[in-house]
């Protein structure tokens, strides 16, 4: 008899979820993780009392009334919503495009105003826009494109925004009225102590191993569990035999200042000017509303993705999406093997959806394995 019913590859919100539910439920369950840290890219970090997310910026939302219930068992939630502010050339605007925007740029006060200078912005695209640039250019015009759009995305993907298609372009609110709330989502918020204590409280009682990398011993892995659920990449999992998936990465630059108790006045600042190489510039202290003399600043740099650098946004072009098939047509072929989250399954999900398709993943399983007859310990 194996000593575990599962292994579960990952210790971030997919995997810490789907092994919460099966340890619920009695089945033996062991999480190991190749980082040193558990909560994935959802890991803060305290720094001098002010809580730092290490991998970016996560701003919890959803309208998943039974997501929102779930996560607010391991942690109580804040009200921060997420306001994004833009510097472009040294001039600040609010974001996303809403109707202060505009006031901003050409002074429209109404809705209607509003509106009616845009339909003299925008660019007719003959045959419809095929790419990110000629919609962008279709919906808001050249000047409005040139200041939020154009820079941020060429540093962002490493790629001309006419090459890039208008989908990654379409998930950008743009509003005739004076919200600039970044999400409309029913619930929002900040775990208060960061989203650590929240998976930890998800691991409690679990067996966790962290600084194992599952890929390099996957046949002494294989032998321990009866199942396994993996949530790392997909193309390394089997050895990248059909090439490897394409993604876009990041580095950070974390610093802390001492004797400055508000560097910006928001938790989030875009700079979308191709000439400045980072994106943007977090000050972590807003997301908790912490009360310190000191303040912690985290800028944000597009890179390309290599073996030594952690994979963050799938690029989702035909080649890419071509090959991820192949793998995912492989993984069926496995009986024990369960794969999800971004990098199984390829996508770029929110927090809240790789909670509900754990839920998801993890009901699914126990109805096919039914009542267990021991308990687990």
């Amino acid at each position: 008899m194996k000593r575990y019913d599962y292994l579960i590859v990952g210790a971030g919100l997919f995997g810490s979820v789907f092994a919460h539910e099966l340890m619920l439920k009695g089945y033996r369950c062991l999480v190991i993780d190749k980082r040193k840290h558990i909560g994935g890219n959802c890991y803060t970090d305290d720094i001098e009392g002010i809580n730092v997310h290490v991998y970016g910026p996560h701003i919890f939302h959803t309208d998943n009334v039974e997501v929102w219930e779930y996560v607010n068992m391991f942690a109580s939630f804040n009200h921060f919503v997420n306001r994004p502010k833009v510097n472009y050339k040294g001039k600040m605007y609010s974001f996303p495009i809403n109707l202060m925007t505009l006031y901003q740029l050409w002074g429209t006060r109404t809705p209607h105003e509003a509106e009616k200078r845009l339909q003299e912005e925008r660019v007719p695209i003959v045959g419809g826009p095929k790419n990110l640039e000629e919609w962008a250019l279709s919906q808001i015009g050249k000047e409005l494109y040139e200041i939020f759009i154009k820079g941020y995305t060429k540093k962002q993907w490493q790629r001309d925004p006419r090459e890039l298609p208008s989908s990654i372009i379409k998930r950008l609110p743009i509003r005739l009225n004076f919200d600039d709330n970044y999400f409309i989502d029913k619930y929002q918020g900040i775990p208060i102590g960061g989203y650590t204590p929240m998976i930890k409280k998800m691991l409690d009682g679990i067996e966790l191993r962290l600084c194992t990398d599952y890929c390099e011993a996957k046949s002494y892995w294989d032998g321990v569990a009866d199942n396994i659920v993996y949530s790392g990449r997909i193309d390394e999992l089997f050895g990248f035999e059909f090439g490897e998936l394409e993604y876009r990465s990041l580095e950070f630059d974390v610093q802390l200042y001492e004797n400055v108790n508000d560097m910006q006045g928001n938790a989030i600042v875009n700079y979308t000017e191709e000439e400045v190489p980072y994106t943007r510039v977090i000050e972590a202290k807003h997301f908790e509303f912490a009360k310190t003399s000191h303040t912690v600043i985290t800028k944000e740099y597009p890179v390309e993705c290599s073996t030594n650098r952690l994979p963050y946004y799938p690029v989702n072009g035909w080649i890419n999406n071509a090959r991820y098939k192949k793998y995912k047509d492989m993984a069926k072929t496995q009986d024990r093997l369960i794969i999800g989250g971004r990098l199984g399954e390829y996508r770029y999900y929110d927090m809240d959806d790789v909670i509900a398709s754990a839920l998801d993943g993890a009901r699914t399983e126990i109805g096919k394995r039914g009542k267990v007859s021991y308990m687990y310990h």
